[in-house]
């Protein structure tokens, strides 16, 4: 699934070419596609209709256009296929097309909702006191936020008696990191992902955080990771992080530091990438 760097240059496309359009019609159709908008497809398209949309934001992975005239945001989400495309709109449609969305405007642009597998879609929601989508109001300040709190998130750590690739996953400890980025972030940080974080001192954690933060910066400067073309910008076009993943992906393939071949373990019904002699595993607790 997209995670912080993907959705973000996600934002970042909306916030060029839809931010600040009034919407002329909208055009739902697939049902899936707004099952999490409770009123249903007619209502999502009505009251849209002549609504001007604010600029694109985001927290951790979840990513939400704010509609200006109300307290009211869409909410989009990606699931593992789904896309935001801005579109000509003499472009023919896509094969997996899920929602339509017109302006009433000339530039000749439309945003469409792309899902092929239909595990995304677009929801609309009150929002909170601090402008977030009420659904996601527990998430957590994401680590290139600047308001991200580093010492919160130490103690926080420390109290949550996990171990330390469960507590990055943990989207209400710290958001937008998911396991493509966590095991990048460990493997620079030279930590097993079955770490105890109460192990960890203030000094460990901010190096963790620093590690975190150059990962997610150097995947957002080549447009994110793209394993297919399921993951685009609004252009359609995908990124090229691929191409530097250190730990992810490469089992059996030569750890770029100490030449050691990296390994793979299952792990919460996913993969754990990491190198065994650079990211040793905790010493077993004295029984």
């Amino acid at each position: 699934m997209p995670e912080l760097p993907e959705v973000e240059v996600v934002r970042r496309g909306l916030e060029r070419w839809v931010a600040h359009r009034t919407v002329a019609d909208v055009e739902v159709l697939h049902p899936r596609a707004v099952r999490r908008h409770l009123a249903g497809g007619d209502d999502f398209a009505y009251r849209l209709k002549g609504q001007h949309i604010g600029m694109a934001m985001r927290r951790g992975k979840y990513l939400w256009l704010p509609v200006e005239e109300s307290n009211t945001s869409i909410l989009a989400h990606l699931g593992m296929s789904g896309q935001l495309l801005v579109q000509p709109q003499e472009a023919p449609d896509e094969k997996h097309l899920r929602i339509r969305v017109r302006f009433a405007d000339e530039l000749g642009t439309e945003l469409r909702f792309v899902d092929q597998r239909t595990f995304g879609g677009l929801s609309l929601h009150e929002n909170t006191p601090d402008g977030l989508p009420d659904v996601i109001a527990h998430i957590a300040r994401d680590p290139i936020d600047a308001e991200f709190d580093d010492a919160a998130f130490h103690t926080a750590l420390r109290r949550r008696r996990t171990t330390i690739k469960r507590a990055l996953l943990d989207q209400s400890l710290i958001s937008g990191v998911g396991n493509i980025y966590a095991d990048e972030a460990l493997w620079r940080a030279k930590l097993h992902y079955e770490r105890p974080t109460g192990t960890f001192t203030r000094p460990r954690t901010a190096q963790l955080l620093g590690h975190v933060r150059d990962v997610m910066n150097a995947a957002l400067a080549v447009g994110g990771t793209s394993f297919d073309s399921l993951y685009v910008n609004v252009n359609g076009e995908s990124g090229y992080f691929e191409r530097s993943l250190d730990a992810y992906g490469r089992e059996d393939e030569p750890c770029r530091r100490c030449g050691t071949a990296m390994r793979r373990r299952p792990w919460m019904n996913r993969s754990s990438y990491f190198c065994p002699r650079c990211q040793r595993p905790p010493a077993a607790p004295l029984s």
